[in-house]
């Protein structure tokens, strides 16, 4: 797979300090991750996903290795190249996983797609014009607007 495009790096980089800033601000206990870093989904561990920003509150889940089980959040930055992989497959494997939050973000298209998968609901669309909240944090939006290309 090619290496991720500048506007891919961009929001991966907007996102993690937007999420990292609030957790410390708030004294939050859980933990961002940005790729690479590998989620074990399923307990027999023979397969990982490398997701763009992994959002973990259990810290029990994290070894070395990093970790096993579903986080809690999980953003995805669409590349052209792994359009059918964010949408439909790591959907899929999220959902079936525990994974409380998926977003989907779509730097060619200007859009987020974000799924409550802990109250079964979503997909909601955003545009990156939007402030999009955050389920698992009440009280926390993201400001797409501010997102600098």
């Amino acid at each position: 797979m090619a290496p991720p495009g500048r506007k891919h790096q961009e929001v991966l980089s907007f996102l993690h300090l937007a999420i990292g800033n609030y957790i410390t601000t708030n004294s939050g206990d859980c933990k961002v991750y940005p790729a690479p870093f590998a989620v074990f989904l399923f307990t027999d561990n023979s397969k990982y996903l490398e997701p763009d920003l992994s959002v973990i509150c259990d810290r029990s889940k994290l070894d070395d290795r990093g970790c096993n089980g579903a986080p809690d959040w999980i953003i995805e930055i669409v590349s052209p190249g792994s359009k059918s992989m964010d949408y439909y497959t790591k959907l899929a494997l999220y959902r079936e996983a525990g994974v409380r939050e998926y977003w989907i973000v779509d730097p060619l298209r200007s859009i987020v797609l974000t799924y409550d998968m802990e109250h079964k609901e979503g997909p909601v669309i955003y545009s990156f014009q939007n402030v999009i909240p955050v389920r698992i944090y009440p009280g926390f939006a993201i400001d797409f607007s501010q997102l600098m290309f």
